[in-house]
Order: structure tokens, then sequence, then C-alpha cells
């Protein structure tokens, strides 16, 4: 069994969770692995590399993906999303329609884009978000380049802010939104974040965990990476 399977992945569980419970309706010793991880509260396409199909792994993590984001004006958390607590931001200041419309375009093309500090970046050969969780040391990231296509506001209404993303490989969405948030002083967090496409998988095609059964997969399966 051979192919890339569009999983459409819940809230609440890991990239890893997913592959394990698709693992276990598969053949015994079938190859399984994913291309992109969504962060536990993410939702959205995650793509499953099944047998053969597990050589294009750095094919599909090289094309292009959209998100569609939630982001949270006036408070900002140590994880920059939903994960972890909620801060007031000081003297937060609540920016106009026009102020957002004016800032987004800072943040398109290609851009120094800071990791946030709980991430799988890795600092003296330690994942960041391992430094950040021991209270050691606070991890010192550098900033580094990132591609964002397009930003395109979809609603707004004092906090929330929704948002439509077309980047590149390695963009957090996260940093977009703390960045944004200091950018219009009025600190800001993700909320919700779901994946809407990668290449050209998208999310309209993809599969709930739900819907899958061991006799469905062949037809379920794409043979190539779509690129």
């Amino acid at each position: 069994m051979n192919g890339i399977l569009n999983l459409n992945k819940p809230p609440g569980i890991s990239s890893a969770a997913a592959v394990n419970r698709v693992k276990r309706l598969l053949p015994r010793g079938t190859k399984i692995g994913h291309a992109g991880t969504l962060d536990p509260f993410a939702t959205g396409v995650l793509l499953l590399l099944i047998g053969k199909a597990t050589k294009q792994c750095e094919a599909l993590m090289n094309q292009p993906k959209q998100y569609e984001a939630t982001l949270k004006f006036g408070t900002t958390t140590a994880t920059d999303d939903p994960e972890s607590p909620e801060i007031p931001y000081p003297n937060a200041q609540e920016p106009s329609l026009q102020q957002i419309q004016e800032t987004l375009p800072r943040f398109t093309g290609q851009i120094q884009q800071r990791p946030p500090i709980f991430s799988a970046m890795k600092v003296a050969g330690r994942r960041a978000y391992e430094l950040a969780r021991s209270g050691e040391a606070t991890p010192i990231l550098a900033p580094r380049p990132v591609m964002v296509y397009a930003i395109e506001l979809l609603d707004y209404t004092w906090p929330l802010l929704r948002l439509r993303i077309d980047c590149g490989r390695g963009t957090y969405i996260r940093s977009i939104a703390r960045d944004l948030g200091e950018a219009l002083h009025a600190g800001a967090h993700l909320t919700q974040l779901a994946r809407t496409r990668v290449g050209t998988f998208t999310l309209e095609q993809s599969l709930d965990l739900s819907q899958l059964t061991p006799d469905q997969f062949a037809r379920h399966l794409h043979p190539n990476a779509g690129v």
C-alpha cells in the first residue's frame, strides 16, 4: 500500500498521535509518516505518507501552504497560542481596521522571522521548547528568512482578527500573530489555526479520522506529491 492520505487533523491531538491512529488501520509493517507538523490545537490538512510515498516527504514539505488564523489582541501567551495562560498586554491599544490593513504588508514577501521560544528549533543541540519548559534559560532564537506570499484580512471585531495566510516552508503563524500584535502596540496570540491547503491538497478534499476504515484506504490514497 503506497500513497498520500489527505487527513483533516482534529484539534486536541498531536500530528504523531494522528499518524498512530491511522497506523493501527494499516497492514502490519506498513511504513507511515507525515509531511509538516501541526500543533495539537491546530486543525486541517495533514498529509500522511504511506509506503513508498514516504520518499516524497521533502517535496511535500517544500510546497506552499495556506492557513486560516484567528488572533486575539490585548493578551499574549508564553507559547503564542492557546496552550498556555493569557497574559494581559500592558497599555494595549485597540487598532483600527485601517491601521491593521496598513501594517499587514510588513509581514509579506521574504521577511526575517523569529521563531517562538516554544518551538522545535534547536539551541545548542536541544529543542527550544525543552529549554523553555525546563526553566533553565529562555532560548535565544535568531530571526531567519521565511516567505509569506499573501495575507488576506477576513474579519475584524475587536479583540479578534481573522486572517488567511499563504506562506512557504518554516513559517510560524504564531510568530506572525505575536509580531503583528507588537507592531500595533496591542499584543496578540493565536486562538485558532486551520491549515487549508498544502500544494494541491485542500481541506475540502481531506478526510476525517472517523471516516477511515481499512477497506477505504486504497480509494483515498493519492499516488504523487501533487507538485
